[in-house]
């Protein structure tokens, strides 16, 4: 569980709203964070505690929304847009670039757990596409070598401190 005083931040937070479950989301994403990027059995049914929602209630939010991960993650997870407006530009290139590179397929976790890969069905930047989410940063125009140049500056960076 988390720290008693965290917990108590995030059920203030929901204090404010003249219902608390307005406050689900909010609380979903800050355990999604303590936890290291996603919500386990244990995180969800403290949201729902925190917030006074049922667990099922809690279960649904976290299952229904694409960006709370029920399964562990990378340390960055990689969303490329798949909509008619990215394959008409080249997305399945795109795809096939980052499948090589990191060495694993759509779906799947590189070894070190540095990388998610994950499709999405649209990221509403259709006329900039190829595009792709890496973490909250969206990136445009995608091309091989501009990923390659991504994919090196977020490599040489200092991995997350653990929570």
């Amino acid at each position: 569980m988390v720290p008693e005083h965290i917990r108590k931040e995030l059920s203030d937070h929901c204090a404010h709203y003249d219902s608390r479950r307005v406050g689900l989301i909010w609380v979903l994403q800050q355990l999604q964070e303590y936890y290291g990027g996603w919500l386990n059995d244990d995180a969800v049914r403290e949201a729902a505690d925190i917030v006074g929602v049922t667990e099922a209630d809690a279960e649904g939010v976290a299952t229904f929304y694409n960006w709370f991960f029920r399964e562990p993650v990378g340390e960055n997870v990689i969303v490329v847009c798949d909509s008619i407006s990215c394959h008409l530009c080249g997305c399945d290139k795109i795809t096939a670039h980052l499948e090589k590179r990191l060495g694993i397929k759509m779906g799947e976790t590189t070894a070190d757990k540095k990388y998610t890969l994950l499709p999405v069905v649209c990221l509403g930047n259709c006329d900039k596409s190829p595009c792709l989410m890496i973490g909250d940063e969206l990136y445009d125009n995608v091309t091989p070598e501009s990923l390659d140049k991504t994919l090196d500056e977020i490599s040489s960076k200092p991995k997350a401190a653990a929570k």
